[in-house]
């Protein structure tokens, strides 16, 4: 360490290097609560030549580097538990250009996806990548994750919005991809492979984002249900209606935690069993009409059970509440995570099959589930009951993800929709993955990344 100090120092700056325990552990650890971080020091980044640099400097050192954006990934994507250089990005915050003819906005890794959004507002535009970090989620491990959100059902992925990126390879080399284009034809689109990447094959310096036009006047309701299958139901109903913007579901468990958390009020006198919020466009009185007919069909079929339709923002954002507190309201139940997809006709099927499975197995584990159900990723979490050590806990969590793992791999879906495999999940990427897919990635690996040094033990 007291060699590999100086060199950063020389490369960045004194004031940008630290290797202070607090920061150490900061920058050491994301949202992933299991692990120990022991990073060597943190690296505060300034430009895309001091990242070059550094790539530069730890091949020849054999040194590890890890990326830090916002830490808010929930696989320990951004975790140094290894004796890396953390590589933080939130100094390189710039908006580099704005083209209002494109509507387009390149800005560097560590800007804050809220910003981005505030950016986009103030030109007239609409970036729709939106989740509950984004006040503090940066766009460059977005990309590295591939990031969704809310707002997927409309817009896609962080992959539908990016349209050239700048990155730094783990050879050292700065590659610029795609250049913004909205038509490239020109044989293999690089680009694809460093989103989601969890930073293994170089890091993010500088993304171009497309931006959206700017959505009509939105709507929101809050609809109860008792039965899964009503789900799908409801949404091909309303689908016939109106757009959608988002279609988002969540337990009577996850509620009860917002209310226990919070000054919320339940929302209907009755329970249900589970609940359903939808956000679609209302620019004029005819989109609410068509919001109703929709509504009435459900009820006069008798899937959902009771709603609430807001009549003001004030009234979408109260409504929006029930929704966006659940990860908070859980968080001091050590929560175990699984972010998963399956096809969206597949959800009712899926989730009961997984619920049985746990029951049976572990039947004193409190499920709480919520999810972008419209575009089938649903998000598991399982509570750590109070007198359970947390070790004990995660390793019976771990025989339960295997569990679940081998259902998502009968369904042919995902272990993980929009976190990542970091290191918390790299050991089952099989039940996604086939041998020869996993063979290929580390053949990928391998060409751009070929000391090892970019994100090492992460995804492979």
């Amino acid at each position: 360490m007291i060699g590999i100090l100086p060199r950063l120092i020389e490369i960045v700056g004194e004031e940008n290097v630290s290797n202070k325990e607090s920061d150490l552990v900061t920058y050491g650890l994301d949202w992933t609560r299991f692990f120990e971080p022991d990073p060597i020091a943190v690296v505060f980044v300034r430009t895309t030549e001091q990242v070059i640099q550094l790539v530069q400097f730890a091949r020849k050192e054999g040194v590890g580097l890890v990326p830090s954006g916002g830490r808010t990934g929930l696989s320990g994507g951004a975790c140094a538990i290894d004796r890396e250089v953390v590589v933080s990005f939130e100094k390189m915050n710039q908006v580099v250009e704005f083209s209002s003819a494109d509507a387009s906005v390149t800005v560097q890794a560590g800007v804050i996806t809220a910003n981005l959004q505030a950016f986009a507002q103030e030109k007239g535009l609409y970036y729709p990548v939106d989740f509950a970090s984004s006040g503090s989620s940066q766009v460059g491990g977005n990309i590295a994750t591939n990031a969704g959100g809310i707002r997927v059902l409309r817009y896609g992925m962080t992959r539908q919005q990016v349209s050239g990126l700048k990155v730094v390879t783990g050879a050292g080399e700065l590659l610029e991809l795609n250049k913004g284009l909205t038509k490239n034809n020109t044989g293999y689109d690089l680009r694809h492979l460093f989103i989601g990447s969890e930073g293994t094959l170089g890091f993010v310096v500088e993304a171009t984002f497309q931006l959206a036009a700017t959505p009509e006047k939105a709507t929101v309701m809050l609809l109860a249900m008792n039965r899964m299958e009503d789900c799908l139901e409801i949404l091909t109903a309303f689908r016939e209606h109106i757009t959608l913007n988002a279609f988002e579901f969540f337990s009577h468990k996850a509620l009860e935690a917002v209310l226990l958390h919070s000054d919320l009020e339940p929302p209907f006198a009755r329970t249900s069993i589970f609940y359903v919020l939808l956000e679609f466009e209302s620019p004029d009185e005819q989109a609410l009409v068509n919001a109703l007919k929709a509504f009435e069909r459900c009820t006069s079929q008798r899937w959902v059970a009771d709603g609430i339709v807001a009549s003001s923002e004030s009234q979408n954002r109260a409504l929006w509440q029930y929704r966006e507190r659940i990860s908070a309201s859980i968080t001091s139940r050590t929560p175990y995570k699984n972010d998963i997809a399956v096809r969206v006709s597949q959800v009712p099927e899926f989730l009961h099959t997984v619920e049985r499975l746990v029951g049976i197995s572990y039947p004193d584990f409190e499920i709480v589930w919520f999810g972008h159900i419209g575009d089938g990723n649903l998000h598991l979490n399982i509570l750590k009951p109070a007198e359970m050590l947390t070790d004990q806990f995660k390793k019976q969590c771990e025989q339960v993800s295997d569990t679940v793992f081998a259902a998502v791999r009968e369904f042919g879906g995902s272990i993980s929709a929009e976190h990542g495999i970091g290191l918390l999940k790299k050991e089952q990427l099989h039940f996604s993955r086939s041998d020869e897919e996993i063979a290929s990635l580390r053949s990928i690996k391998t060409i751009f990344d070929p000391d090892g040094i970019m994100n090492p033990g992460k995804l492979l």
